[in-house]
């Protein structure tokens, strides 16, 4: 299925969680959430992403049930308005993506790799659904505790190779693997950089990639900017550097500044 797509895809990202950090409560009612996810459609998005669970530093585990009360309504909402529109469960309870698929949903984009629920990777292959496993050292409660590496870039991709492995034995195709090297998930600074540095790396894999770089902090102190949602300018430059590396698709908060950036990266990749 990802390995179908054609020109770079955009993931507009609907947390629908109190505490999510950069929009975290701003869409927890229905109708601001509808809102958000007709006007990210609006502007580009390919796929919209919807979450119940924060997973920014420090946060903490939401129940299944919690999840499901907060993503089911809107997804189902979504589908019966825009049925051509890609939907994805960002979730890493095999619980929340059968309720989110039953209403509606296409992808499961899985930040644990299908570590975080032991019956993940055989329910993805049971209902054939796509799946996006991404890399981090941890848990978003303790994976900003001094992560370490040997070499960020080899050691990722090491760990990825194992996720994959483990899909593939449990029945997900290949072409329903896409792979996140997981940008500001249990790294620092540089090691963010880096890995944004060797992102052919990931896409020589043969897998699709996601890259998730929106508003995260690690531009901002670069940019010397504090404050998440002025970083819009940043993730675009590493939208189109990461459309000229070969990545697929962007998970971004911001759809219409990205989907310029990427629209003009692949114009020059195609020339190229």
């Amino acid at each position: 299925m990802f390995n179908a797509v054609n020109g770079p895809q955009l993931m507009g990202i609907l947390n629908v969680t109190p505490d999510s950090f950069s929009d975290g409560g701003k869409f927890t009612g229905m109708a601001a959430a509808i809102a958000q996810a007709e006007k990210m459609i609006a502007e580009g998005a390919d796929i919209i992403d919807v979450g119940g669970e924060s997973t920014r530093p420090g946060s903490d585990p939401v129940a299944a049930d919690e999840q499901i009360r907060r993503v089911v309504p809107v997804i189902t909402a979504i589908r019966a308005g825009y049925p051509q529109v890609q939907i994805s469960i960002d979730t890493t309870s095999s619980q929340v993506a059968f309720a989110a698929l039953n209403a509606g949903a296409t992808i499961i984009n899985d930040v644990s790799a299908g570590q975080g629920d032991p019956n993940m990777l055989s329910f993805a292959a049971a209902v054939q659904a796509p799946i996006i496993l991404m890399h981090m050292q941890g848990t978003p409660k303790t994976m900003q505790d001094r992560p370490h590496y040997n070499n960020v870039v080899a050691d990722v991709i090491a760990a990825l190779q194992l996720r994959i492995a483990e899909a593939l034995a449990a029945g997900v195709l290949a072409e329903n693997i896409a792979i996140d090297p997981g940008i500001g998930f249990g790294k620092g600074k540089q090691d963010n950089i880096d890995l944004l540095a060797h992102l052919r790396s990931f896409v020589d894999l043969g897998y699709s990639v996601l890259l998730g770089t929106s508003r995260k902090r690690f531009m901002g102190s670069i940019c010397n900017v504090s404050e998440p949602a002025e970083l819009l300018t940043a993730t675009a430059v590493t939208t189109a550097l990461g459309v000229m590396a070969g990545v697929q698709m962007f998970r971004v908060h911001d759809v219409k500044a990205n989907r310029q950036a990427a629209d003009v990266a692949w114009a020059i990749k195609q020339a190229q």
